[in-house]
C-alpha cells in the first residue's frame, strides 16, 4: 500500500491493529506515523491512551504489557514504538502478533534499514496489519520528486530551482520539505518558484554554487567560472575545495560515460547517468567541448588536487590558490 493510501484511510478514521513502517527513507515513516498520532485519538484522550516508546529504552515484555492494556474513556489506545531498529529482542513481539489487542493501534517505526521479510516477526505483523517499506528516492529522480510535490502544494517550480535544492540539500526529503514549507509561507500560492526565490528565501546563491561552477567549466565559460571561484575564495563556507573537487569529478566522470555510449541521444544519457533531462542536455553540450583525452587528463588532475587538498604534494598553497589553479588547468 502506498503512503498516501495509508494516510487517507487514517484521516477517515480507518485504523489497522498494527503498522510496521520500515526502510531506508525516514521521511515517509514519519509522515505516516504523524498522521496516525494526529488522528487516532482526540487531544483530551491522549494522556491516558497514548504511549510513545523508544527501541533503545524498552524490552519486549514491557512493550507487550503496554499493548495489552485497555483504553480509558476512549475507543482505542495508541502505542508507538520509535527507533525500533535499536530495540533488542524485537523478534519476541511475534507472540503479540499472534493475538493482538483489538482496541490497540500499534505503530512500529523501524528507520534507516529494512526489516528482514524472511523473519517470522515480519510475516506475523503483515498478517494482522499493514507493512510499509519506505524506499530512498534515487538521486536522479529527486528533481522530479520536488517538482511533483511542489505542484501538489499548489505552486510551480522551475527545473533550475529544483536542481539547486537537490544540489545543496542532498537526498534528504525531510530537509527539502522543511525548506519548501518555509518558502510557501513567504510566496503567494500559485507562484512558480525560481532560482531567485531560492536565493532570497532559502539562502542558496543562484549564481555562486557548485551546480553553476560545473556548468561554467562544462561550457568553458572562463569568466563565469573564475567569478564563482573568486566568490568561493572570499566565502570559504559557500564553496570549500574538497566538495568542489568532488562535484567536478562527477562532471568529468559523466562526460567520460557519455563519450563511450553507443547511443548518444538525450534519452540514452538520462538512462545511463540517471540524471534529469535538464542536466543531461547540459552534459551533452559539455561532452562536445571536452574530447575523451581531455576528460581523462582532467580526471587525473582532480585526483592530483584532491591529494594536494589533503597536504600531499602541496608546498604550502592555500585552498583558494589551489582552486584557481585547478580550474585554470581543467579548462586549458
Amino acid at each position: 500500500m502506498e503512503h498516501k493510501a495509508i494516510i487517507d484511510r487514517v484521516v477517515k478514521g480507518e485504523f489497522e491493529q498494527v503498522y510496521l513502517l520500515h526502510g531506508e527513507e525516514p521521511y515517509y515513516i514519519d509522515l505516516i506515523c504523524d498522521a496516525i498520532v494526529e488522528n487516532a485519538l482526540r487531544e483530551e484522550e491522549r494522556d491516558f491512551n497514548q504511549s510513545i516508546l523508544y527501541g533503545r529504552d524498552v524490552d519486549a515484555g514491557t512493550l507487550i504489557a503496554e499493548l495489552k492494556a485497555y483504553p480509558m474513556m476512549a475507543e482505542r489506545r495508541l502505542v508507538v514504538l520509535k527507533e525500533a531498529q535499536d530495540m533488542k529482542g524485537i523478534e519476541d513481539l511475534e507472540v503479540y502478533f499472534e493475538q493482538p489487542t483489538s482496541s490497540t493501534v500499534f505503530v512500529i517505526c523501524h528507520k534507516y534499514k529494512n526489516v528482514d521479510s524472511r523473519k517470522t516477526v515480519f510475516k506475523k505483523a503483515a498478517q494482522v496489519g499493514v507493512v510499509f517499506k519506505s524506499q530512498k528516492i534515487q538521486d536522479y529522480k529527486l528533481g522530479d520528486w520536488i517538482m511533483t510535490n511542489v505542484r501538489a502544494s499548489g505552486y510551480g517550480i522551475t527545473e533550475k530551482a529544483a536542481m539547486l535544492l537537490t544540489e545543496f540539500l542532498g537526498n534528504d526529503l525531510a530537509k527539502i520539505t522543511n525548506e519548501l514549507d518555509k518558502l510557501y509561507l513567504l510566496v503567494e500560492k500559485g507562484t512558480t518558484i525560481n532560482d531567485v526565490h531560492i536565493e532570497e528565501n532559502i539562502g542558496i546563491s543562484k549564481d555562486y554554487n557548485f551546480f553553476e561552477l560545473s556548468n561554467a567549466i562544462g561550457s568553458r565559460n572562463v569568466h563565469k567560472a573564475f567569478t564563482i571561484v573568486d566568490y568561493f575564495v572570499h566565502n570559504p563556507k559557500a564553496g570549500p575545495l574538497v566538495p568542489v573537487i568532488s562535484n567536478l569529478y562527477k562532471l568529468f566522470k559523466n562526460l567520460m560515460i557519455i563519450h563511450f555510449l553507443e547511443n548518444k541521444s538525450k534519452e540514452s544519457v538520462v538512462t545511463a547517468l540517471r540524471v534529469h533531462p535538464f542536466v543531461a542536455a547540459q552534459l551533452m553540450g559539455a561532452a562536445k567541448i571536452y574530447p575523451p583525452k581531455k576528460v581523462a587528463a582532467n580526471v587525473h588532475l582532480l585526483h592530483e588536487y584532491d591529494l594536494k587538498s589533503k597536504g600531499i604534494g602541496n608546498s604550502g598553497f592555500e585552498d583558494g590558490e589551489l582552486m584557481k589553479e585547478l580550474v585554470y588547468r581543467l579548462m586549458n
